[in-house]
């Protein structure tokens, strides 16, 4: 029997995105904040002898308020066609002005480095300084005050060792049994409990007060023992000593009834109990790092009397560019001479290093482009948000809604927003923040469809109906909460007949859920 061979042929089908690189290099400036711009920017200049930063005497930078006072009105649109750059062509005459401009230098290698090191700050231009830290850390507090006891050498590496163990919020979490045993271990102690214990009794004394504590409990107890003796904080101890359990379960008749105290005399120490920190290690490095976060907002948005929204872009201290005089004149000088291998080479150069420096400077101005047609769309449709600041007003939106609006694509929306902030005149916000999805009444829009159906009312359109963002409705629970009695707090099921006295139908579960996303707990933990 003769085989037969059978031949298969597959056609694969594949689709390939092909990207140049001055659009990867625009994709990767998209996405910088401006204070990565700046960094950017300078690192090109350095890399590339014929990108050079203009003389701000000559060009002088106004501020970024200036660029963009005015509304921005007009076409806009960036094409992102338009990264196709071809070969730029660069004329080889030069005049007698530019070449006098030069004075005794001709080419660039004639030029003094001194000369191309400094960069003096034009007048009236404030030079950025760079912030830093000399805040001292939480452990490096708790070693310092630990210096000024009077300790032996073995109790002060016990104590060293109790310090590097503290948890981040300064409480010691860790069994004294377990530092026991990794202190025999790691450090060669053998010290007992007893003595471990004596050690942390001297950490418990130091600031801030509640350091060192084993439980909640114990840092509670340890701060108000160092507050003045009054009838509040006796109470306050009995609850803390006796009744911690109801206290943490907030069964406030139940601590009357044991303790035997009047309900006047509850409140004198619950709010006595509520001035203590439970976290006093974290506070401490909260209050230290404050000052360090420091968000530079990559729009300005201003809104006058006639309630008129324009915004300005910050360009920060990015420098005005331009392509090298130099690489310029040394481009005519070469054309003028007899053509070699050497002149050849040298010509390939100087046209390949002025491509790149045109070519970045005009994708710097495409990058200010995209910006300002991005963050313009965005304040055209939220325009009723930027005029109130309530957060209520804020429409559903979409990336691609904008996308539209702005004629870009869903992608460079994406990265226009992504770690920018605007400042406007309720705060500074990032921008995905202005985003949101849209939420519908199901019950409320069925009934309307019902209503199409009939022939009694044809002209409703429920598709014209307006949508809700989820964040208004979380700001709705918000209100409720924030309004309600404290010794009745509203439970799941008030707040879902809150929300339907306004028209919006959720379940139990899907206000629970929106509750806890808001940091809100449940309605006994609220009294």
């Amino acid at each position: 029997m003769s085989q037969r061979a059978k031949n298969i042929q597959e056609q694969i089908q594949e689709q390939r995105q092909t990207i140049t690189q001055h659009q990867l290099t625009f994709v990767r400036l998209l996405e910088l904040p401006t204070e990565g711009l700046e960094e950017r920017v300078r690192a090109e200049v350095l890399e590339n002898p014929a990108l050079e930063m203009a003389d701000p005497a000559e060009h002088p930078q106004g501020s970024s308020d200036d660029k963009f006072d005015d509304e921005v009105t007009g076409d806009l649109t960036v094409d992102e066609d338009e990264l196709e750059y071809g070969e730029t062509t660069y004329t080889n005459e030069v005049g007698e002005e530019e070449l006098a401009a030069l004075g005794d230098y001709r080419t660039v290698d004639d030029i003094p480095d001194y000369t191309m090191n400094d960069y003096p700050a034009a007048a009236g231009e404030v030079i950025g300084e760079i912030p830093f830290s000399t805040a001292t850390s939480f452990y490096e507090l708790m070693k310092q005050q630990l210096g000024e006891c009077n300790l032996a050498p073995q109790e002060h590496d016990m104590a060293e060792y109790l310090i590097g163990s503290l948890d981040d919020d300064g409480l010691l979490r860790k069994p004294l049994s377990a530092i026991v045993e990794e202190l025999a271990i790691y450090q060669g102690l053998y010290v007992t409990e007893e003595e471990l214990t004596r050690v942390l009794h001297t950490i418990q004394g130091f600031d801030p007060v509640g350091v060192g504590a084993q439980s909640l409990q114990e840092c509670l107890i340890l701060q108000l023992r160092r507050k003045p003796d009054t009838p509040a904080k006796q109470v306050a101890m009995r609850i803390l000593e006796k009744a911690y359990d109801d206290f943490s379960y907030k069964r406030w008749e139940r601590i009357m009834q044991n303790l035997n105290i009047s309900e006047e005399a509850l409140e004198e120490a619950l709010e006595e109990l509520t001035r203590l920190n439970p976290r006093p290690g974290s506070s401490l490095s909260e209050a230290m790092g404050a000052g360090l976060q420091q968000i530079i907002p990559d729009f300005f948005i201003h809104v006058d009397d006639d309630d008129n929204i324009t915004f300005s872009l910050n360009d920060g201290n990015v420098p005005d560019l331009r392509v090298s005089e130099s690489f310029t004149h040394m481009m005519a000088a070469y054309s003028t001479q007899k053509e070699t291998r050497e002149s050849r080479e040298a010509m390939l150069f100087l046209k390949q290093k002025m491509e790149a420096a045109q070519g970045f400077i005009d994708i710097i101005e495409m990058r200010r482009r995209t910006l300002v047609t991005t963050m313009q769309a965005i304040i055209d449709m939220q325009r009723d948000y930027f005029l109130e600041g309530d957060e209520r007003l804020l429409k559903p939106m979409l990336m691609k809604d904008v996308a539209e609006r702005a004629g870009v694509d869903v992608s460079t929306v994406s990265r226009v927003s992504n770690c920018k902030y605007a400042e406007t005149p309720f705060g500074i916000f990032p921008l995905k923040s202005f985003f949101g999805d849209s939420y519908r009444q199901p019950n409320f829009s069925k009934q309307r469809k019902e209503d199409v159906e009939g022939k009694e009312a044809p002209e409703i359109d429920v598709e014209k109906e307006e949508p809700t963002t989820l964040r208004q409705i979380k700001a709705i629970i918000q209100e409720c909460v924030d309004g309600e009695d404290k010794r009745r707090p509203m439970t799941d099921e008030q707040l879902v007949e809150k929300l339907k006295e306004q028209g919006y139908d959720l379940a139990r579960r899907t206000v629970a859920k929106y509750r806890q996303q808001l940091g809100i707990p449940v309605a006994r933990m609220r009294r």
